[in-house]
């Protein structure tokens, strides 16, 4: 990898212990910020509480006043009927002490019911101080139990800092800007390793979403200095140490050949070296423009296929009759649907067909026709065995002619 790259990792690498340290501080901190937060949350009850018992108390007290100037005012309007000077005036007495007595019962039922609320606010303020004194012990015992781990925890991540600050300001600028808008998104995972599940196979995945890639990913990482995005999640790739050339490459096997006794035509002598000396080698994706044109589209009908929650599908793509590659997609239709609108866009006309992957015995004759036409193709795999059938015919052919 080039010096953009190596930086990257090493501020990748430097981000993640800082992120670990902090959640491990996050963690150790959290019971502490529970236990503050419900002993808060607690003592504002409690406060409140008091604050209405001692408006209802006040309230309590008016009313009691008020009953007081109550019944002052009927026994003075029971003194002066004592005095009245005709049973007219007597009546009209007797009345407005009624009246009075009416509006003294109704403050008087209003003050018991007051008292009673009073009452119940005062037991409910007893049982919140108890409870509040207890968490507060309680929050006294966590600060004192953490409270070591807690400093010893921060001094690591503070530790951290510099480490992962060196590391950023080593990395380029446009390298930072990249690494800044992707790292919050995936809570530090900005970068995500090359994965190479099967060792005989020139096949790589991304370690982050496990979307294949295309086969010239490590090339293009190990022998450029450009920042490579996953198509799919859009992380930047890195190869990462368990990853050498020598593993990730495959050197190639030779065609094996079997000897026969019988005499060869100067055609198959001569075609027969040819073949050993090129070694067969298995395309899974087309190259060049067709190779950026068809995975564009690849990662535009994956993307459609995660946003509606569904399993891309495994799809084959011939073009002009052969063989391109085999891609993932959203549906069969979606796929093409795709590919076509970027054929329109890049202003390419060929004829372009997508099969299912099971559908790809159904077209095995057609494919075998045309390879063994001697037609120039795309696809190594159907011009060697092109070659390989017609090496075969002349052979018998010249058996059949010279016997043994």
């Amino acid at each position: 990898m080039g010096p953009t790259n190596i930086a990257l990792v090493k501020l990748f690498k430097a981000e993640q212990k800082l992120r670990e340290a902090q959640v491990r501080l996050e963690s150790a901190a959290r019971h502490v910020r529970v236990q503050e937060r419900r002993t808060n949350e607690l003592a504002e009850k409690l406060k409140l509480a008091q604050k209405e018992l001692k408006e209802n108390q006040a309230k309590a007290a008016e009313l009691d006043l008020e009953l007081q100037s109550r019944d002052a005012a009927i026994e003075k309007l029971r003194t002066q009927q004592q005095t009245a000077k005709n049973n007219k005036e007597y009546q009209a007495f007797l009345i407005e002490i009624n009246t009075g007595k009416v509006d003294r019962n109704k403050i008087e039922d209003d003050a018991m019911k007051l008292l009673e609320t009073v009452e119940r606010a005062q037991n409910e303020a007893g049982v919140m101080k108890q409870q509040l004194e207890a968490e507060q012990a309680k929050l006294a015992t966590l600060h004192a139990e953490s409270g070591d781990t807690i400093k010893r925890l921060t001094a690591e991540v503070d530790a951290l800092r510099p480490a992962r600050e060196a590391a950023y300001e080593a990395t380029p600028l446009r390298a930072q800007d990249a690494f800044n808008r992707i790292v919050d998104r995936f809570e530090g995972e900005a970068l995500a390793p090359l994965e190479k599940p099967d060792r005989r196979r020139e096949e790589y995945l991304c370690g982050g979403c496990n979307m294949s890639l295309v086969a010239d990913v490590y090339n293009k990482l190990h022998s450029r200095d450009d920042l490579v995005y996953c198509p799919s999640c859009r992380r930047m790739l890195y190869i990462p140490d368990d990853l050498p050339p020598e593993t990730a490459i495959n050197s190639g096997k030779s065609v094996s050949k079997k000897i026969s006794s019988k005499p060869k035509s100067v055609e198959s002598v001569n075609a027969a070296p040819a073949a050993a000396e090129r070694p067969v080698v298995i395309e899974k994706r087309a190259k060049g423009q067709w190779g950026k044109l068809l995975t564009a589209a690849q990662g535009e009908s994956v993307k459609a296929a995660m946003d509606a929650q569904n399993d891309p599908l495994s799809l084959q793509v011939n073009v002009d009759g052969h063989v391109a590659g085999y891609y993932k997609g959203k549906t069969r239709e979606h796929l093409e649907r795709v590919i076509r609108y970027r054929m329109q866009e890049a202003g390419i006309e060929a004829e372009l067909e997508v099969l299912e992957t099971g559908q790809e015995d159904d077209e095995s004759s057609s494919a075998g026709e045309d390879a063994s036409a001697g037609s120039s193709s795309a696809d190594p795999v159907s011009a060697s065995a092109a070659s390989r059938d017609t090496v075969a015919a002349t052979a018998s052919a010249d058996a059949s002619s010279h016997p043994a």
